[in-house]
């Protein structure tokens, strides 16, 4: 890959920019000065990557994936509208590459969300055909018993829904702390299951999302797998 291609793909700037850059001497790339942007570099050979002697994130290509242990009151989505971006806590370069969440997290729930710019992974981790199991540590408004899971599992109709939804598995940990797990990813299926099974959430955490847990990630904490 041309190193002028390679700083545009790690989110340094335009063509304009990177030219930029290179053409003045800011470019380290694994300790040594880079100023031809003809070069041609090996992405899988970059271990460190430096702007002025100001050390930069490498961001693997050409797809990466990101596991996130998401805070409370961070939103989904790119344009946010009431609490900051998911995205926000991510370097600044990195943001201006193109990513998506593997589906979303509302902003008041917790725990494992995925980030990647793979466009065919993102699509296998949320489509219902290959159900993905994802499970929620609930907190629940109300104490309950085995009742609820009972129901949960049985089926429940979500208002304005036509298709019963079925809960893959449902534990109650105690009378408040349900862990519930789901293959699909219907909008805001959680907590419309629990309010259709006669309960409602007080708080949401995602302890699971396929074969990923939060790895002790500290909360608002990430890293690449």
């Amino acid at each position: 890959m041309q190193l002028l291609k390679y700083l545009q793909s790690q989110g340094l700037g335009s063509r304009k920019q990177c030219q930029w850059l290179i053409d003045h001497d800011c470019i380290s790339i694994n300790g040594g000065l880079r100023n031809n942007a003809q070069s041609t570099i090996e992405p899988a050979d970059v271990k460190t990557l430096s702007i002025d002697g100001n050390g930069v994130l490498v961001v693997p290509i050409p797809h990466f994936y990101i596991l996130l242990n998401k805070p409370a009151d961070y939103e989904t989505s790119h344009k946010p509208q009431q609490y900051p971006s998911v995205f926000s806590l991510f370097p600044e370069h990195m943001r201006n590459i193109n990513m998506q969440a593997v589906g979303r997290l509302d902003a008041d729930t917790t725990g494992v969300l995925l980030i990647t710019n793979d466009g065919q992974f993102n699509h296998r981790m949320t489509s219902p055909k290959h159900k993905v199991a994802k499970i929620y540590r609930v907190t629940l408004k109300h104490t309950a018993d085995e009742s609820l899971c009972e129901t949960l599992k049985k089926g429940v109709l979500l208002h304005d829904d036509i298709e019963t939804v079925r809960a893959a598995e449902a534990v109650l940990e105690d009378g408040k702390t349900l862990l519930l797990t789901i293959t699909e990813g219907k909008y805001h299926q959680v907590k419309r299951m629990v309010a259709a099974a006669g309960n409602r959430v007080e708080h949401l955490h995602r302890d699971k999302f396929g074969d990923w847990d939060t790895q002790n990630l500290g909360v608002g904490g990430w890293k690449f797998i």
